[in-house]
């Protein structure tokens, strides 16, 4: 009984966080909610003194209110990484609390975003199909944290939790990748023309996810 326990609980663990090319795949949140998002599973624990997130979001909350893109939280703070869309402002990029904001238009249309982060200067990237805005200084000689919780759909106020629906993701995420390292220019522009670096964080083609709610895998619906 014990031993049939034990399998019955690392199949589970396993379903849970199996690995996944989700390669022309996007998960799809079909409605405002509090309780449906996607935890993702990171392949390196180690703490990161850079990073670089890249992905696709389509979604038409941009006219109507903020949303959450991308949460990274530890244990010690909830908005260790945050990408966050806020209406009126532009685009957020949070490292280890404090935040910079890159003006935007609202947009409808399938959206790139490469953004990166660096302790040994602060300096802060953020590119948005293929283009880059200018430069800012973030969190300079930080380190983020490890043992992460990693949201899409919601964002955390608390490790893990806090989700509310006025923050919540309706449209389709996909392609999101994450490596230790600042991604160069021409990196990035070959990651938005479809190409990838063998990210070390989170890949997309070999995606460890866990779905919560009402959530859907579908076809991308940009190229």
């Amino acid at each position: 009984t014990k031993k049939l326990l034990c399998l019955l609980v690392l199949t589970s663990f396993s379903h849970a966080f199996g690995q996944t090319d989700m390669s022309t795949k996007a998960f799809v949140f079909p409605k405002e909610s509090d309780n449906s998002y996607v935890s993702l599973k990171a392949q390196s624990t180690k703490p990161l003194k850079a990073f670089t997130v890249c992905l696709h979001v389509y979604t038409e909350l941009s006219l109507t209110r903020g949303y959450s893109i991308f949460s990274y939280a530890t244990k010690e703070q909830s908005n260790e990484i945050l990408i966050f869309w806020s209406k009126g402002r532009g685009y957020t990029l949070t490292v280890g609390g404090p935040e910079v904001l890159f003006e935007n238009p609202e947009v409808t249309a399938p959206v790139h975003i490469c953004t990166s982060w660096e302790s040994a200067s602060g300096i802060v990237e953020f590119w948005l199909d293929g283009k880059p805005r200018v430069r800012k200084s973030l969190k300079k000689g930080y380190t983020v944290g490890t043992e992460a919780s990693i949201i899409l759909g919601q964002e955390q106020d608390s490790f893990g939790g806090g989700f509310e629906t006025n923050q919540s993701l309706v449209g389709d995420i996909g392609n999101v990748n994450m490596w230790d390292f600042v991604l160069s220019p021409d990196q990035i522009n070959t990651v938005y023309s479809g190409g990838t670096f063998s990210p070390n964080v989170l890949d997309w083609r070999a995606l460890k996810y866990e779905v919560h709610g009402e959530v859907y895998t579908k076809p991308q619906l940009w190229p």
